[in-house]
C-alpha cells in the first residue's frame, strides 16, 4: 500500500490535474503494478511473517507445537517454502512483466504528452535531461512564469535564457514537443574557458522550440528496465565488446541486472529472518512487535538497496556485491538468530 500510494496514487492525481482522461490514467496505473509488484514482494513478505508468527508466539501455538517434540525445523522448512515460493513468483513478475509494463507506459505516457506537453511542466520543479536543465516557476493551465533554461550550444559555450512570463503553444511539427513564448527574456552566453567575454541579449519577445528529444529518450538503446535478465546479459557482453558505453552507462546496465535478481529473492532471505525474530521477540503482543520490527528493517534494507545503487554508479564498485550484499546481511543475520534460537 505505501508503495502503491506513493508511486501510482500520487502521480495518477498529478496527470489527473491536467484533464487527461481518466482512461489513460487507469492504463498507466496498471502498467505501474509490475513494478510496485516486484519492488514491495520482499517487505511483504518480511512484515507478513513476523506479523503471523508473531501471532502463533503470542497465542502460544509454538509453545505447542515445541512441547509435542517438534522441532524448530518444523516452522522453518514451511517458511522457506513459502519465501522461495515468493520470490520465484516475483521473479517472473520482474523478470516478464515488468518490461511489458514499462513499454506499455512509456509509450502511453509519451502519446498523451505529445496531446498536452503542458503534463511535463510541474510548478516549482526543475526537469533534467543529458545537457539542459529546465527551471520551472508557477504553472497555471499554459502560463509558465520564473522560467530558467540551461543548456550548451554547438560550439561549447554555456546558455542560460531567463524569462518572467510565458504562455505554452502547441506546433504542429513532429519533432517539436512545445514552443515557449517568452516575455522580457534575457540570454546570458559564455565559454567556461574565457570567461572574461561573454554575450547578453535582451528582447521584448523570445519564442523558444522544445524539441521533443530534449524531454523524450529518442535513444535506439534500450532502458534496462524494458529487458528481461537475459536480453540484458546479452546487451551488457554486447556492450563490451564494442565498447559504446561509459563507464557510468556500464555500471548502471550492470547493477540493473544483478538488480533483477536479487530483489525478488530477497523474500527468502527476509522469510529466513523473520522465523527466528519473530519467536524471540513475540511473545508479547507478537503482531505489533513483527509490525515495528519488520517497517525498521524494510526502511534499513530499502536504504541499503539505495546506497548500494549510489555507490556503484559513483565509484564503479561490482554490482553483484551492491545488490547481493544487503541480502547477504539478511541472511547471516537470519542463520545467526536461528542457531542462536536452537540453542537457546
Amino acid at each position: 500500500m505505501v508503495f502503491f500510494v506513493n508511486q501510482i496514487l500520487l502521480m495518477a492525481e498529478d496527470v489527473l490535474e491536467k484533464r487527461v482522461p481518466v482512461s489513460d490514467v487507469v492504463l498507466l496505473m496498471i502498467y505501474s503494478l509490475p513494478f510496485i509488484i516486484a519492488q514491495s514482494a520482499p517487505f511483504a513478505t518480511l512484515v507478513g511473517f513476523l506479523m503471523c508468527l508473531g501471532r502463533m508466539m503470542t497465542d502460544n501455538e509454538i509453545l505447542v507445537l515445541r512441547a509435542s517434540g517438534k522441532s524448530f525445523s518444523v516452522i522453518l522448512v514451511p517458511v522457506l517454502l513459502l519465501g522461495l515460493s515468493i520470490s520465484i513468483i516475483s521473479f517472473f513478475v520482474n523478470d516478464y512483466l515488468l518490461p511489458l509494463g514499462t513499454i506499455s507506459y512509456n509509450k502511453l505516457y509519451q502519446d498523451i504528452l505529445l496531446s498536452d506537453p503542458s503534463i511535463e511542466l510541474e510548478s516549482n520543479s526543475i526537469k533534467r535531461t543529458e545537457d539542459t536543465t529546465l527551471v520551472i516557476g508557477n504553472v497555471e493551465g499554459t502560463s509558465v512564469s520564473d522560467l530558467i533554461f540551461f543548456d550548451v550550444d554547438e560550439d561549447g559555450n554555456h546558455r542560460m535564457i531567463i524569462s518572467g512570463e510565458s504562455e505554452i503553444l502547441t506546433v504542429d511539427e513532429p519533432d517539436i514537443l512545445m514552443q515557449l513564448s517568452m516575455d522580457s527574456s534575457l540570454v546570458l552566453s559564455f565559454n567556461y574557458d574565457d570567461q572574461e567575454k561573454y554575450d547578453v541579449m535582451f528582447a521584448g519577445e523570445t519564442d523558444m522550440n522544445v524539441f521533443t528529444s530534449s524531454v523524450l529518450s529518442t535513444s535506439s538503446a534500450t532502458n534496462p528496465r524494458e529487458m528481461t535478465s537475459y536480453d540484458l546479459k546479452q546487451y551488457i557482453n554486447e556492450m563490451k565488446e564494442k565498447k559504446t558505453l561509459s563507464t557510468r552507462q556500464m555500471n548502471m546496465y550492470e547493477l540493473e541486472y544483478y538488480k533483477k535478481f536479487s530483489l525478488p529473492f530477497g523474500s527468502i532471505f527476509f522469510a529466513m529472518l523473520a522465523m527466528p525474530l519473530a519467536v524471540i521477540f513475540g511473545k508479547h503482543n507478537g503482531q505489533t512487535i513483527g509490525l515495528i520490527i519488520g517497517v525498521f528493517l524494510c526502511v534499513a534494507y530499502w536504504a541499503a538497496m539505495i546506497l548500494g545503487q549510489t555507490f556503484g554508479i559513483r565509484e564503479g564498485i561490482s554490482g553483484f556485491w551492491t545488490m547481493w550484499l544487503p541480502n547477504i546481511a539478511v541472511g547471516v543475520a537470519g542463520l545467526i538468530f536461528y542457531f542462536f534460537l536452537v540453542k537457546k
